[in-house]
């Protein structure tokens, strides 16, 4: 349970004092064998999940943070895993007998063992191109891992900006509490969409172009420059925090209906 249910379950009676202090304790810290230390109830606290960041991890490594996190909380996400390691984590967690949601295109995975409940908000996601697919789902992943529903259409860019519009149609009817777009090349899209409706945007300036401004340079420099309000822009290629904050905007917006 997050902070507000626990205090919601007290102030109604279905849990006792000393089991909500319990719960909301924050002193509680997994240390894996002296190379890792586990924030378990960063999810309690802040409704974010454990997140292993795998690129610089032994496979070795990361299986004992993925077991050892597992024994405590329902979910971890696993981002940058690399492509030799990324069937092997797949074939560990199948052994611990948990499910996994992957992503296209994406090198990150969701373990948990419960089902994950959408009670959360609705969030948005956008690519330009394909080829910002895969860091777009990287956000998905995240979202849904904080019990977000997501709306997602991919290559709707301004190479062919009528695409654009029914998506965002559906969006508005849905709803939705923030929008997540994904770009690279100028990165135009997403203040192209925060011109048009009154949603919070995070963009993602994604590692798509080349030439001058390659990298994802351009696309970060143009989302950090645009006129339009209502834009927040995280760093290249960084799908992890646009979906984290979005999610939280979102599940702080569903509290407030």
């Amino acid at each position: 349970m997050e902070i507000y249910e626990i205090l919601e379950s007290l102030k109604e009676g279905k849990i006792s004092v000393d089991n909500a202090k319990k719960l909301l304790s924050l002193y509680s810290i997994e240390e894996v064998e002296g190379f890792a230390k586990i924030d378990i109830n960063r999810r309690k606290r802040r409704g974010i999940p454990e997140i292993i960041f795998a690129e610089t991890k032994e496979l070795d490594e990361i299986k004992k943070i993925i077991k050892k996190t597992l024994e405590k909380a329902n979910s971890v996400m696993i981002s940058r895993i690399k492509k030799k390691d990324y069937p092997k984590i797949q074939a560990f967690a199948k052994k611990l007998k948990v499910k996994i949601k992957t992503g296209k295109k994406s090198s990150a995975l969701l373990l948990f063992k419960k089902p994950i409940k959408f009670h959360g908000g609705k969030v948005g996601i956008l690519t330009a191109g394909t080829s910002d697919i895969g860091v777009a789902e990287e956000s998905r992943l995240m979202c849904e891992a904080m019990n977000c529903k997501c709306i997602t259409s991919y290559d709707v860019g301004v190479a062919g900006i009528h695409r654009i519009f029914p998506i965002l149609k559906e969006m508005i009817k849905e709803d939705v509490d923030c929008i997540i777009v994904a770009a690279g090349m100028e990165g135009a899209l997403a203040t192209l969409v925060s011109t048009m409706v009154d949603i919070p945007i995070i963009g993602i300036p994604t590692s798509v172009g080349y030439g001058y401004g390659e990298k994802g340079i351009a696309a970060l420099a143009s989302m950090l420059q645009s006129c339009s309000l209502g834009l927040s822009v995280v760093n290249i290629d960084n799908g992890i925090a646009a979906g984290g904050i979005a999610a939280n905007i979102a599940n702080r917006a569903i509290r407030k209906k």
